[in-house]
């Protein structure tokens, strides 16, 4: 303060008082990991919030000086107030949040107001404070509140910092006529807002800790609702009169875990990010002294729980009276299921004088719902959450689950569970994957979440084969795929295979609701087998018929393939929204086909055979016989086995007549819903440039054969589409990738010896080269470079790839070039590694 005196008795500039203010702020910010280090959570928040207090108000005292010289007037009777609002108002500030405060004023003569409030203002925003900012004249602010739901929320949550206490007086009579004013309508107009944001920022692997489900946002919610209702400032305030100090006590312990995880990311990341980034988990588990990361993101989620439910409970029974209409009190004596507990618009309503209801009372309520009723008030949510359930379950509690599993939608009444916290209490197999975190980097959700999400897919199949398989399935092979999808999970957390662990887990329970044994061996093999499916697909030759016998000799039979395929859909489709794709669906969906195919032969078939029955289709085909016979025989001649294994008679025809008529080479372009390139070539095609110029584009899989007369085939299909101009750069950078002259400058590519297996035992005709390595733009282009420098002739390719891995392998002729040389090739990709 005494280095301000000095600027302003020399009558320094406002430039010079800014750069004082900004060195200021610039060291107290430096000052904030050492404060974190000692205090954490609101506290660390409340300091913080206290520090820009006195900052503000220094600020404020020498744009006063500079206005009134030494004769500065009492404070209160220059008619300003300063007041914070939002999360300064309500003492919750995080470090790189905007500082919202509202000047209020009232028209005096004599005083300036609006010139002192602009220098406030400038010397705020010049000091590098990141302001967000209202000026009302006092007599305005209800006008004001008025105009956006935004602005009367802001208002809701002002503190007074500095100026006059008159003012501020005056201020608050026109904020408590404020909240006084259409609560109802305001009301209802937040819990709208809040469904909205709870829809667009779910529970995931990386949450929102301030928007997402049981995020800071809910717990504003019920702040404002309470503020509204009771003109309370804290919710500790309804303690014993809307919940209990216990309630109260572990939504605040939930609370806390969310200031202390918010504040560190504002750290981490030097700006304002609030979502838990997977990379941001090691050093945030770090700085709150957790030396388990799994068990650091395990409470965040169970904290995002706790809250969910408090506000969801506690909003509606603090709202439920404040609304009430006598028209609905009628239509609920109309539709009592019971005493207490109504059916009404397809949602289930209890009310909160209702005593806590046993679970098997509220189990036989669920069950003998009609299968429309999708949706559950607060009041039964209560029920459910505070309901008494004694282990072992009991035999009756077991009947009323097995009848809940049978209902058309189980996933509403799993989502119901969760939300109350009884979801392991009912499904004990849960109790070990609550709230469990995913750091695979493919999993959008935690283990329990993700369980419920497939089971929602289950429900929904939007998949018409699947959909018919499903179909065929009778009553009780629906119940055990049902029991399945929503355990296969189930045995992760420990030390040996989970898919191992599940099966073992699910059997009890199948007992307990008295499965067919038949039916339970299954059982235990889709859990076995849950992953092998897709692992198959996405990552092997699916038209070898070694892999393909290995595949069905551990699914058993026919009956577990269906029932496996449709698991592995349901599976997929819970990982998160467009994992299940196109290119998935084709994969699975092809490896079905040629599973059935041999699961249906009872001595194995070999390739020559396979080949023989497919040329027959072939020939059967009204547009093969339309073709001239010269072409007819050099289709059939094609020699890769491979090619008549992947394509349909139709596209096997028509892939031969564009290759006859090709002269030098032709292409087209798809992007109907995903983007193919498909090429024919005579002359040579720099597949490395073509690659490398589309690096940015994720590649799904690739496949290469030598036709007839020279000319050979490539079809690239990606996993992401292009639109506009980059649909038109597409044409030019396919027509480019003929001049063998064009070169690209790859990436920095880094593959180990270890990362790559080269099988030159495949089968007879061809070798097989897989990569598993770091998931790395322009990978694909690299490795493709590669075999072009040695001439090595692809068949096709398995392109697999996640956030941070990729499983890649390459099928080729088997030529003297490979097999003779496979230090050679080692050497090359990993270039002398």
């Amino acid at each position: 303060m005494l280095q301000i005196e000095d600027i302003i008795e020399k009558n320094g500039s406002d430039f010079e008082l800014s750069k004082l203010f900004k060195a200021y702020i610039n060291e107290y910010k430096t000052s904030l990991p050492e404060l974190f280090e000692k205090t954490q959570g609101k506290d660390f928040l409340v300091r913080h919030t206290k520090k820009l207090d006195s900052i503000i108000s220094m600020m404020y005292k020498t744009v006063l000086r500079r206005v009134f010289g030494n004769y500065i007037p009492m404070r209160n009777s220059i008619p300003i107030a300063i007041i914070a609002l939002g999360s300064y108002g309500r003492e919750q500030l995080c470090i790189h949040s905007d500082i919202d405060l509202l000047i209020v004023y009232e028209k005096v003569d004599g005083f300036n107001s609006q010139l002192i409030i602009e220098k406030l203002f400038y010397l705020a925003l010049d000091s590098g404070l990141k302001l967000g900012h209202r000026v009302h004249e006092i007599s305005d602010l209800f006008g004001a509140s008025n105009e956006d739901i935004t602005i009367r929320t802001s208002l809701m949550e002002s503190r007074f910092i500095t100026g006059s206490n008159f003012a501020w007086h005056t201020a608050t009579k026109e904020l408590n006529k404020i909240r006084l004013h259409n609560q109802k309508e305001f009301i209802l107009a937040k819990i709208e807002e809040a469904q909205i944001r709870r829809k667009k920022y779910p529970n995931s692997m990386q949450p929102n800790i301030k928007e997402s489900v049981g995020g800071l946002r809910d717990s504003n919610l019920i702040f404002w609702v309470a503020q509204t209702i009771y003109g309370i400032t804290s919710l500790k305030d309804l303690t014993g009169v809307v919940y209990s100090e216990d309630e109260y006590r572990d939504y605040r312990i939930a609370l806390e875990l969310l200031f202390r995880v918010r504040s560190a990311l504002h750290l981490i990341a030097g700006k304002q990010e609030d979502r838990l980034l997977l990379e941001h988990i090691p050093q945030v588990s770090r700085m709150l002294g957790f030396n388990n990361q799994q068990k650091m993101a395990t409470k965040v989620l169970e904290a995002q729980w706790r809250i969910s439910n408090f506000t969801q409970i506690f909003v509606k029974k603090m709202v439920r009276v404040f609304i009430s209409d006598i028209s609905y009190v009628r239509k609920f004596r109309k539709n009592r299921i019971c005493r207490g507990i109504y059916a009404l618009d397809n949602r289930l309503f209890a009310s909160y004088n209702l005593e806590i209801q046993p679970i098997n009372s509220l189990l036989e309520i669920l069950v003998s719902l009609p299968d429309n009723f999708h949706h559950f008030d607060a009041g039964f949510l209560n029920q459910l959450t505070y309901t008494k359930i004694s282990h072992p379950l009991n035999l009756k509690t077991y009947s009323l689950l097995k009848e809940l599993l049978k209902k058309q939608h189980m996933y509403c009444f799993l989502k119901l569970f969760y939300d109350a916290g009884i979801l392991h209490h009912l499904f004990l197999n849960f109790k070990k994957v609550l709230h469990m975190p995913q750091f695979d980097g493919y999993h959008q959700y935690p283990v329990d979440i993700h369980s419920i999400k497939c089971v929602q897919a289950l429900e929904s199949i939007k998949e018409p084969f699947i959909q018919s398989l499903y179909d065929e399935f009778n009553d009780d092979e629906k119940l055990l795929l049902k029991i399945v999808t929503l355990f296969h999970d189930t045995g992760k957390g420990r030390k040996q295979d989970h898919s191992e662990v599940g099966a073992k887990l699910i059997v009890p329970f199948m007992k307990k609701l008295k499965i067919k044994d038949e039916l339970i061996e299954r059982a235990i093999t889709l859990v076995k087998q849950h992953v092998t499916m897709s692992s198959v697909a996405f990552k092997q030759n699916i038209h070898n018929e070694k892999v393909l016998y290995k595949f069905m000799s551990s699914v058993k039979d026919v009956k577990n393939l269906k029932l496996l395929y449709v698991l592995t859909y349901a599976d997929i489709n819970g990982v998160g929204d467009d994992v299940y794709n196109n290119f998935s669906s084709k994969l699975l969906r092809d490896l079905y086909n040629s599973a059935l195919e041999v699961a249906q032969n009872f001595g194995r078939i070999t390739d020559a055979t396979k080949r023989m029955n497919i040329e027959k289709r072939v020939q059967k085909v009204p547009e093969f016989l339309e073709l001239p016979k010269p072409l007819q025989k050099k289709l059939l001649r094609v020699e890769s086995n491979l090619f008549f294994f992947k394509h349909t008679p139709l596209d096997i025809i028509k892939i031969a007549k564009k290759a006859n008529n090709t002269k030098e080479y032709a292409y087209s372009i798809h992007t109907k819903s995903s983007l193919s390139i498909e090429i024919y070539r005579k002359i040579p095609l720099n597949i490395g440039y073509l690659l490398a110029t589309l690096s940015h584009l994720d590649v799904a899989s690739m496949e290469i054969f030598t036709l007839f007369d020279g000319v050979k085939y490539f079809k690239i299909e990606f996993i992401h589409n292009v639109s506009g101009n980059e649909a038109i750069e597409l044409e030019e950078i396919v027509k480019n990738a003929f001049d063998m002259s064009l070169h690209v400058e790859l990436k920095n590519v880094n593959i180990s010896k270890d990362e790559i297996n080269i099988d030159c035992e495949h089968s007879l005709t061809h070798a097989e080269l897989a990569v598993n390595t770091q998931n790395q733009r322009g990978l694909l282009a690299y490795i493709m470079d590669c075999f072009e420098q040695l001439h090595i002739n692809i068949v096709t390719a398995k392109i697999h790839s996640t956030k941070h891995r990729v499983r890649d392998s390459f099928l080729m002729e088997k030529q003297n070039v490979i097999c003779n040389n496979v230090e050679k090739i080692y050497q090359l990709l990993t270039k002398g590694k």
